[in-house]
């Protein structure tokens, strides 16, 4: 049978273990709550944004812009890549962070694979938010920017401005000719699947998936046979949307995956403080049993000593 002192400080450590994780769900809830409200803010402005950029695709003919041209590789050129891959800076929140490593080096192992069945080479270069993926990622070989270091924790539109700006730089010098953004999509609460979305050249799939309403009504209210006119023209128009686009996607991903993190804690903390409470009836169980078998060995003790006295 267990001893009973030790038994008694399991059960202490394991009750403060639960006081713990409960205070840490707690945090977690109400740092996802705020977060969701830091992205449903911005939203109706990146949907308005989103879809003029589907106007001004769907009623102009030629339009010259680089985030809209996705140049073809041939048979001994170079696809350069970057990837930014929004990771956490803390633990405990279960199997998240190992997820964006695991896509991560899914995709980057994946263009590789289809690059070099086709004769062409491939280029990639990591900028990881968060310091645990960087560490991982670092430490399995792949090629990651230790310059690169954006906290995820509280995400503010300047810093997505920030990076938006790192990435509309480096691409237009031709640093690299697709930028993908890594990281985890929250669809409820109870449902976050990591994505990657490639975010320059622009993928018309990336911003039907932020219009909040159906992209085939836009342009509805323009009269039959009505033609768009933009102001000075469409490129430069478009130009405008593109540093909102960029800022706004980069932004709701940071958003998504703060959120996210928090969603993740707050379940892994959920089932701490679960399996603590199951472990303490269990430890008060055993408590229970050894303290009974104590006072038995006590009482059997005494019935045997003064049985021996009266035997004298």
């Amino acid at each position: 049978m267990d001893n009973l002192n030790a038994i008694k400080k399991r059960i202490k450590s394991v009750n403060d273990i639960s006081q713990m994780t409960n205070a840490m769900q707690l945090v977690s809830a109400s740092k996802m709550r705020r977060s969701m409200m830091m992205h449903d803010s911005v939203q109706p402005f990146f949907s308005l944004c989103a879809e003029s950029m589907q106007e001004i695709l769907k009623y102009t003919d030629e339009l010259d812009n680089p985030f809209f041209e996705l140049n073809q590789k041939v048979q001994g050129e170079t696809w350069k890549i970057a990837y930014f891959v929004l990771s956490g800076d803390q633990g405990l929140a279960g199997a998240y962070n190992n997820n964006m490593v695991k896509i991560t080096e899914e995709h980057v192992q994946r263009k590789i694979l289809e690059n070099s069945r086709k004769g062409i080479s491939t280029e990639y270069k990591l900028y990881v938010f968060g310091k645990l993926a960087r560490e991982k990622l670092l430490r399995s070989g792949y090629n990651v920017d230790s310059e690169f270091s954006f906290p995820i924790a509280e995400p503010t539109f300047f810093q997505a401005r920030s990076v938006s700006s790192i990435v509309k730089q480096k691409f237009l010098q031709n640093e690299f000719d697709l930028v993908y953004l890594i990281y985890t999509k929250m669809e409820s609460a109870a449902s976050m699947v990591p994505v990657a979305v490639r975010l320059a050249p622009v993928d018309m799939r990336s911003i039907h998936g932020v219009i909040s309403r159906d992209v085939e009504d836009a342009g509805l209210a323009i009269e039959a046979g009505g033609k768009v006119e933009y102001d000075p023209n469409p490129n430069e128009v478009f130009s405008f949307l593109i540093d909102t686009y960029l800022n706004a996607m980069i932004y709701g991903a940071m958003v998504d995956a703060y959120a996210s993190e928090q969603t993740a804690r707050l379940t892994a903390m959920d089932n701490a403080t679960n399996n603590a409470e199951e472990m303490m009836k269990k430890l008060l169980l055993i408590s229970n049993r050894a303290r009974q078998a104590k006072i038995t060995n006590e009482l059997t003790e005494i019935i045997n000593g003064a049985q021996q006295a009266d035997n004298l």
